[in-house]
């Protein structure tokens, strides 16, 4: 079974960083994928994004993986639209495993009947298990470079399972959400979970008694030995994160870099133009 970045990284214990993709495209996915040789994750983002999750997704998917030999580019996770809040979710979470991504992600999780819920929709029926994933995608294998039967048989240890912690029923619940078996990983949304407290949105900063949860839904993961991510602005942001022992963090988002790349040659040649 191909191993992936991300989850390589979870398993020695190290922080590992990626990028946010909101823009649809293949070679869009793909340029990104290229930017950087430790880029270890991108989530594709088709929440809040503008990637649809059929073709798009997969496209993405196949983009991204596709950048390195057997299919080992940087871990593409999907983050569906469906809020756990709607009945959409199993659905749609067969859509984003199927397309072949490496994880899913689930916004907005606020109970652990729901956090079992999505575990049960992300995995192959097993003895002794209520998994109910069903098999029969003719592409999700060849987006991890590797035959169906395989895929069939490894997915349920490699796939990732991610719920979204940004509400204030998600951090009420939290210890339960955090001992659901097959969970992998908590993502913690500091922009709605700020909302959702009644605290202004980051500028670029956190309300400390919002940053009060972050720090205790921290503690929760590591208690329950799962991993704990977090949605940063930048890489200074991403760093100071990992130091203070989350494990997953996005260092940008496509959109705010194609932004700041522009807009900082742009100053640059400006201000030589006027020197000049």
């Amino acid at each position: 079974m191909a191993t992936h970045p991300l989850f390589n990284d979870f398993k020695a214990n190290k922080p590992s960083f990626g990028a946010w993709l909101t823009m649809p495209g293949y070679f869009h996915a793909r340029a990104m994928a290229q930017s950087h040789p430790d880029l270890s994750w991108i989530i594709i983002d088709c929440e809040h994004g503008l990637t649809s999750m059929v073709p798009g997704a997969a496209e993405a998917v196949s983009a991204i993986q596709g950048v390195k030999a057997n299919m080992q580019g940087p871990s593409a996770v999907l983050r569906i639209p469906a809020t756990s809040v709607s009945d959409s979710t199993s659905w749609q979470i067969k859509y984003a495993l199927d397309s072949g991504a490496r994880g899913v992600l689930v916004p907005y999780v606020g109970t652990a009947e729901k956090a079992r819920e999505i575990v049960q929709d992300s995995r192959f029926p097993e003895p002794g298990k209520n998994f109910r994933r069903g098999f029969g995608s003719a592409f999700t294998h060849l987006n991890w470079g590797i035959t169906s039967l395989e895929y069939k048989d490894n997915a349920n240890e490699h796939v990732l399972v991610m719920v979204q912690i940004e509400s204030k029923e998600g951090v009420e619940n939290v210890e339960e959400i955090a001992k659901v078996d097959g969970i992998d990983v908590l993502f913690i949304g500091p922009n709605d979970l700020s909302i959702s407290l009644g605290y202004p949105m980051p500028a670029p900063d956190v309300h400390p008694e919002v940053e009060k949860v972050i720090q205790h839904i921290l503690q929760v993961c590591k208690q329950n030995n799962k991993k704990c991510a977090i949605f940063c602005t930048n890489g200074a942001e991403a760093a100071r994160r990992a130091r203070e022992g989350f494990d997953m963090m996005n260092v940008s988002v496509d959109l705010w870099a194609l932004q700041g790349g522009i807009k900082t040659e742009l100053d640059v040649a400006y201000l030589h133009h006027k020197q000049g």
